[in-house]
């Protein structure tokens, strides 16, 4: 497979984490967001969106779209599982992962930083407020949801979660810990936010987690 990928990508970066945590191998494609390599005619005509990632398939499709990448993955390479067995935990970890894939990034990507700036003529103090806002908000409410599941899961008698839900990373945990990353950039801390320091903590101890990282990805600058 070929994953065509940025290293500061949020969304590469969830899909570089189910890859390695599920030890499948692919070939890492660099698409400079910067630069603009996504709007070119040989990648373009390609992806209809013109966005990362984008996974090639060994037999020719070509995948778009974090999350559906994501549950296809976990579709056809079953064996470790990013989702829960039951129908309630799935719903649960779908649920906390859509609160950053579809309430947190989309105000904070990087088309709209850049028209905040370009277009709406933000000063970058203003881009950098813009974003600590909906993060911070969008983290706090997760920091609620995962308290609230904490409760749930007592009641229920279940032991409590070492990740997003339950003792292992899951689909929630490789859209939270992208996110973070990208938050802690923009000057949030984890300081009120126990729950996700201590999931954040946990999953970058994980070699998965450490292959995944910006840091480690080829494009790296």
């Amino acid at each position: 497979m070929k994953l065509h990928s940025y290293f500061r990508s949020s969304a590469a970066y969830r899909v570089r984490i189910a890859l390695h945590l599920k030890g499948l191998s692919f070939d890492y494609v660099p698409v400079h967001l910067l630069r603009g390599d996504h709007r070119a005619a040989e990648y373009a005509d390609r992806v209809g969106d013109a966005l990362v990632p984008a996974l090639e398939l060994d037999a020719g499709p070509l995948l778009t779209q974090s999350m559906a990448i994501i549950e296809y993955l976990d579709e056809t390479q079953p064996a470790v599982p990013l989702l829960p067995a039951d129908a309630l935990g799935r719903a649960h970890v779908r649920a906390l992962a859509q609160m950053v894939a579809c309430e947190i990034h989309p105000l904070n990507n990087l088309r709209v930083l850049k028209y905040l700036v370009r277009t709406l003529e933000v000063s970058e103090e203003q881009k950098t407020t813009w974003y600590q806002h909906w993060a911070g908000a969008g983290l706090a409410a997760i920091e609620r949801q995962l308290g609230l599941l904490a409760e749930e899961r007592r009641a229920a008698g279940l032991a409590e979660s070492s990740f997003c839900w339950g003792d292992t990373p899951g689909l929630a945990d490789c859209c939270l810990i992208p996110q973070v990353f990208n938050a802690q950039r923009f000057g949030l801390t984890l300081d009120e936010l126990p729950r996700i320091a201590a999931i954040v903590q946990r999953c970058n101890a994980l070699p998965a987690f450490q292959l995944s990282h910006p840091d480690a990805c080829p494009d790296h600058q």
